[in-house]
């Protein structure tokens, strides 16, 4: 019953979405709204607030008819129930008014929502007018900026300056009362005298180059003259081959030589042509002919041509190589990468790689024996090296001695003092080695030749040790400098080592060979007699302690030769050790001796002994003979023979012992002894015999 009455009561509310229907736009608004009922405008006529208050008041008085209602239930009563109804009737209108309260929430909201959009809807389109706006200003300033930027091509343009423009040009042009003011019109009237200019310039052009085309074909005329002309001349070089033979005037050897020469390296080609010019100079020198070749000094050049040009052309596109190494690649990948010792020893053999050519000089003296010189350039390195050998005209019997004299790992050592070709004269060299774990070039010498100092200057390389340069250029005039004393020294060198090789050849058999020239410096009769001579070891002579003066002084160095002489009287023995520099015969000798007779007597306790050194070593001079002073070697040791006769002969006799004197006095002397020291006359002095002579004393 209750909610059938509150059906019944429930108020009808038509609702309209505020557009009246088509059959009735013609209508009045007044007509609409005494008509229709419409929440959409009562929103706007309410109060919120009011609204608000409305509803908390709904509220309490639903919870207090609530409240009321079971209070009723729970006391029950005939009364009650009609109570009860009309507290629900109430309840039920607050209910209507909630929902009315409700409705217009939402009719507000929707409102606020579609007001909200609105506006948003206009701040957007007055974002995008303000995008475009910002847009449109950006464009108009970038175009400001190029107008800013723009750069006429006349800038580019180098005009003359304004003076010659106002005196070289013509008034029709230069308008100097319109241009002086206005630098617009000043500009275009110098660029109207440029144009005129290169107008002029232009027709110029055009008639040099007709010219040119002239010339051209003049030329292109010659050159089919000239080659016409070059098989001629062939014919005529064969012709006269004979005839250059026949005067030792290889013209056509040297034209051969002079074209592989243009693939030397610099170094190379520096020392070509100085020794070249050197041999030419020597020949001209020799008769009053026109120059030609010296028959002493020839130059030749060996070697592959054809690699020496690779190395000067450029590398290939490897474009064609593509496909090769497609094919190639499988293989590739399925060999061993290289380990780091190979790699190492790769880039050693890379780093000491030799140019392909070399040159070849023959150095021949007077005895037909020839020096032959073998120069290489060590690319990388930038230094040059030489190997040497040295034939005769005969064949020589070596002696074991003699076995160092001619080696080709010694018989250029020291041409120069300390110049002994074991280490690279290129400080910048020690870099490189390091990064390949070379420690010093020695190890190589024997393959790779000696690198001289005098080798580089003949090639016109200096290496400054102050400043360590990377690059070294050379220099023709240092190689001219000294290519002159450089020939002489290894002429002279090659005469000692001959003139050596054959006395070691007699000393070996117990002859000490003495001259017809230097008979005079030595009695008739000499009865000491050398029995042994043999080459010993640096190491061997550092270890005799009568050596030890020798050593401390530093003038046992390993470049020298050491030999062992052994000199006998009777049971007299003299051993006499021997250091022979490289520089022999310009530098002497030096004996030690050490003699074994009544004891070990050296010039540690006998002062006759280092009066017999003094005689050797520094009376020398008389001892030369005649120059180039081959014979001093041979002249030293027969002295030597000579000191050990009066050194013996002089000694005084023992009475107690029966018997003759073991050494009868065989020369004469003025005096057996002299001085406080009691020296023995050592001086030989032809005709007179043996006293003690001047020098001696001295000594």
């Amino acid at each position: 019953m209750s909610s059938e009455s509150s059906k019944k009561r429930k108020p009808k509310v038509i609702r309209s979405d505020g557009a009246p229907a088509e059959g009735k736009r013609n209508r009045s608004d007044t007509e609409q709204e005494g008509k229709y009922y419409s929440e959409e405008a009562e929103v706007d006529l309410r109060d919120p607030g009011r609204d608000y208050e409305l509803y908390k008041y709904t509220c309490q008085e639903l919870q207090r008819l609530m409240a009321e209602i079971q209070d009723l239930k729970s006391r029950g009563g005939k009364d009650v129930a009609v109570e009860i109804e009309d507290r629900r009737i109430q309840s039920c209108v607050h209910f209507m008014t909630l929902k009315k309260l409700n409705r217009l929430a939402h009719i507000r909201l929707k409102k606020g929502r579609d007001q909200t959009h609105e506006a948003k809807q206009k701040v957007d389109a007055y974002h995008l007018q303000l995008q475009n706006l910002l847009y449109e200003v950006m464009h108009l300033q970038k175009e400001i900026t190029k107008c800013l930027e723009f750069k006429s091509k006349h800038e580019e343009i180098d005009l003359v300056s304004l003076e010659e423009f106002y005196k070289e040009a013509p008034p029709d042009i230069s308008k100097a009362e319109v241009t002086m003011g206005d630098p617009h019109q000043q500009t275009l009237a110098r660029l109207d005298w440029e144009l005129e200019q290169r107008k002029r310039l232009a027709e110029k052009y055009r008639e040099c180059l007709s010219n040119k085309e002239k010339i051209l074909k003049e030329i292109e005329v010659k050159k089919e003259y000239l080659s016409s002309l070059q098989p001629r001349l062939n014919s005529i070089m064969q012709a006269s081959l004979p005839v250059q033979e026949y005067l030792f005037m290889p013209f056509d050897q040297a034209h051969k030589q002079y074209e592989t020469a243009r693939h030397l390296p610099p170094p190379l080609y520096v020392l070509f042509v100085q020794a070249t010019a050197y041999g030419q100079a020597c020949a001209h020198m020799k008769s009053s002919q026109p120059p030609r070749q010296d028959k002493t000094l020839s130059v030749a050049i060996e070697g592959s041509v054809d690699e020496a040009k690779a190395l000067f052309k450029p590398p290939e596109d490897s474009q064609d190589d593509e496909s090769d190494s497609d094919a190639e690649e499988e293989q590739t990948t399925k060999r061993r990468r290289p380990t780091l010792g190979v790699q190492l020893d790769d880039k050693r053999k890379e780093m000491l790689k030799r140019h392909p050519l070399s040159v070849m000089l023959d150095l021949k003296c007077k005895d037909d024996s020839v020096l032959h010189l073998t120069f290489y350039y060590l690319m990388n390195l930038n230094i040059m090296t030489v190997k040497a050998k040295v034939t005769t005209a005969t064949e020589l019997i070596t002696p074991i001695s003699a076995g160092d004299l001619l080696s080709p790992d010694s018989v250029l050592s020291c041409l120069y003092p300390g110049d002994h070709g074991k280490k690279t004269p290129n400080p910048a060299n020690q870099y490189q080695f390091d990064k390949v774990g070379i420690l010093t070039l020695r190890d190589y010498v024997l393959d790779l030749g000696h690198p001289y100092l005098w080798v580089q200057k003949l090639g016109g390389l200096h290496f400054p040790k102050e400043q360590p340069q990377h690059t070294v250029i050379a220099d023709h005039s240092l190689s001219a400098s000294h290519m002159e004393t450089t020939m002489k020294l290894l002429k002279t060198r090659v005469q000692s080592r001959l003139a050596l090789h054959k006395q070691f050849a007699s000393l070996e058999h117990g002859i000490v060979p003495v001259t017809s020239d230097c008979q005079y410096l030595f009695p008739a009769k000499v009865v000491s007699r050398l029995v042994k001579w043999v080459t010993i070891a640096h190491e061997d002579y550092m270890e005799l302690h009568f050596t030890k003066d020798i050593v401390e002084a530093g003038l046992a160095e390993d470049t020298n030769l050491y030999y062992m002489a052994l000199v006998e009287r009777g049971t007299a023995k003299l051993q006499a050790a021997v250091v022979l520099n490289p520089g022999y015969s310009s530098i002497p000798p030096i004996f030690q001796l050490c003699l074994n007779w009544k004891g070990e007597k050296t010039n540690s306790n006998d002062d006759n002994i280092r009066a017999m050194e003094s005689e050797v070593n520094v009376c020398y001079k008389e001892l030369c003979g005649p120059r180039p002073s081959h014979q001093l070697l041979t002249n030293q040791l027969q002295r030597l023979c000579v000191l050990l006769d009066v050194y013996l002969e002089t000694e005084s006799h023992d009475d107690s012992v029966e018997g003759p004197k073991e050494f009868p006095q065989e020369k004469m002397c003025l005096r057996l002894f002299r001085g406080p020291s009691r020296m023995k006359p050592f001086k030989y002095n032809h005709p007179q015999g043996i006293s003690p002579g001047k020098k001696n004393s001295e000594s």
